[in-house]
């Protein structure tokens, strides 16, 4: 199969590996859904493209580090103040 390009030139060959197990369609009904998977596809390319470009979630980013273990000894605990 081939995607038109901006130009309307042929910009890539794609081969699609499907496998008909009912039914008898013609070479016109495997190109629409060849064409339909393939558009299908991209898009899901492109959003997981996006995703990985929008950093981190507010999920992730909300969440913090887990503080340093309490050191206790001389003049540890200075700085309480409570």
């Amino acid at each position: 199969m081939t995607h038109a390009g901006a130009e309307g030139a042929p910009a890539e060959t794609v081969e699609a590996d499907i496998t008909v197990i009912s039914g008898n369609p013609d070479v016109e009904e495997l190109a629409a859904v060849t064409a339909v998977l393939s558009e299908v596809l991209e898009e899901l390319a492109a959003e997981q493209g996006r995703r990985e470009l929008a950093g981190p979630s507010a999920w992730a980013r909300s969440q913090r580090g887990i503080r340093p273990p309490v050191q206790p000894g001389h003049g540890a605990w200075r700085s309480f103040s409570g």
